[in-house]
């Protein structure tokens, strides 16, 4: 296929634009209730193709416009790697296209759109789950967290993770296209009733389950200091909005991610500072650390400090690439010649781990204590949970991002993962945004990233043995859906093979033949 005829193809470029719709229902826009019907026209442009190929093709367009829209606020960090990255990642819809044109092009029957009901949201899935692999890149903007403002759409959370509400939304999608298609009564009651179960089933699921079982209560402090001249105002920033804390019944202090460039187990005058200041608001602090360590690496970590000095701390494992790292920094280390991308590999931390928290009446709080972009990982806040973390704590910083939809949709992720863990979530942000959920994903707090100080909120404790469904099954939905890809693409792969296989069989039309445009 030459390059001219790629480029002059109209359908592709909507199949481009297309990929944007599904942005628009994150925060920012904040249309969640578009991510119901947000990837019809792309199903339908891709099931209009003139052959697979050309369906699957659409599909990686599609992709491609999805992280394009969906991620320009990495352009400061990245630069011009974002389209290589658009291409590279939207690559991974391409199965999406070829699974809508096998089983809705031409005349529907009703096995096909029966197949396409199951097939298409697996198959979607599946490559949410392919890009949320870390050394991808990460779990941004999964489709199902979108519907972070609805607790009871994410009672599918609870049972099969961010994985299970991404499944309904989509066999919501295919269902409407169905039905937009459909000549006959059969095929309208199936797409009908598929819809209709897919939205309800977070709701039911929400109402069927108990509430998530508790165990006390504790006061926590989100500290934000908001836009600073350097890391020594930050610093001073979060110390003087500590300091007003006193006499407050707080049992914990937040601060955000990189609160401090100081190495505390070599700066003897920073970390006297904070212990003094942890017996003076009568609170442990939960510190970030963003400083360069005795081995001369660069590392991030949420340092736990009291009256007695360091207690614990947890360095982050999931880097963000470009941001901390540059992946295969060999042949991709020009990007930070031309963008703000990570002048040196930060170095990663190995496991997680809970910091034992002591809450102001001597009580243990254990604290799953994860470090900015670890929120959008689904197993990282499971892992926490299996634990017997009783309280869910992020630290975070999106300062870079500070006008952008990022901080939004950054705070929204809380909500996912206290709705898949039945654990309270906080996150304390730099510059904003600072949240708070309960157990099940209602947000309680916020600080906008226009504001600077603290805010504390009263939360209902997590029992340390209290598991969701996702805490005890895990990724069970992801795995059911790459089985049930792999189940179709042989189902629809072999048969066609072997029959282009015999004698004068015909082949399929070529993509870049005229019988194959649209």
């Amino acid at each position: 296929m030459s390059l001219r005829t790629a480029l002059t193809r109209p359908a592709r470029y909507g199949a481009l634009a297309a990929g944007a719709l599904p942005v628009l229902t994150f925060p920012g826009a904040g249309l969640a209730v578009l991510a119901w019907v947000a990837l019809v026209p792309g199903l339908l442009l891709m099931r209009a193709a003139g052959g697979a190929r050309e369906a699957a093709v659409r599909g990686w367009w599609f992709g491609a416009g999805f992280i394009l829209t969906g991620m320009y606020w990495l352009i400061p960090s990245i630069g011009p790697a974002l389209p290589l990255l658009a291409v590279v990642f939207g690559v991974l819809l391409a199965p999406v296209g070829w699974a809508a044109w096998r089983l809705l092009h031409g005349e529907l029957t009703l096995r096909r759109s029966a197949a396409a009901l199951v097939v298409v949201p697996a198959v979607w899935v599946s490559a949410e789950f392919a890009r949320s692999w870390h050394a991808l890149g990460g779990p941004w903007a999964l489709l199902g967290a979108s519907q972070w403002e609805h607790p009871a759409v994410l009672g599918l959370a609870s049972v099969g993770g961010v994985w299970l509400v991404s499944w309904a939304l989509v066999a919501v999608n295919t269902a409407v296209v169905v039905l937009v298609l459909a000549r006959g009564l059969r095929l309208r009651v199936l797409a009908g009733a598929t819809a209709l179960v897919s939205l309800l089933a977070g709701p039911v699921a929400f109402a069927a389950q108990a509430a998530p079982a508790t165990r006390g209560s504790a006061s926590v402090a989100l500290v934000q200091a908001g836009q600073t001249a350097d890391e020594q105002a930050r610093l001073e920033a979060n110390v003087r909005i500590t300091r007003s804390l006193a006499g407050r019944p707080v049992d914990v202090v937040v601060w955000g991610e990189s609160s401090t460039t100081a190495d505390l187990d070599r700066d003897g005058a920073v970390l006297e500072r904070l212990t003094a200041l942890s017996r003076t608001s009568g609170a442990p602090l939960m510190v970030g650390e963003d400083a360069r360590k005795a081995d001369g690496r660069i590392s991030k970590d949420a340092v736990l400090v009291d009256g007695s000095g360091i207690v614990a701390r947890y360095r982050k494992i999931r880097l963000v690439p470009f941001g901390e790292y540059i992946p295969l920094r060999p042949l991709l280390g020009w990007v930070a010649g031309v963008s703000a991308a990570a002048g040196e590999n930060r170095a990663p931390g190995s496991s997680v781990h809970l910091l034992p928290v002591v809450d102001r009446d001597g009580r243990p709080l254990p604290v799953g204590t994860l470090i900015c972009f670890e929120s959008a990982f689904p197993d990282m806040s499971r892992a926490a949970s299996r634990q017997g973390a009783e309280l869910i704590v992020y630290q975070s910083a999106t300062s870079t991002f500070q006008s952008t939809w990022a901080p939004a949709q950054h705070a929204s992720l809380g909500a996912i993962r206290a709705a898949e863990t039945g654990r309270p979530v906080v996150q304390a942000a730099l510059t904003g945004e600072s949240v708070a959920y309960d157990a099940q994903g209602r947000r309680l707090v916020r600080l906008t990233t226009g504001e600077s100080g603290a805010v504390t909120v009263r939360l209902s404790l997590a029992d340390p043995a209290a598991r969701t469904w996702y805490v005890r099954l895990g990724d069970w939905v992801p795995l059911s859906a790459l089985a049930v890809t792999a189940a179709a693409g042989a189902g629809l792969l072999l048969p066609r093979l072997r029959e282009r296989g015999r004698p004068g069989a015909p082949s399929e039309p070529r993509a870049d033949l005229p019988s194959a445009r649209v």
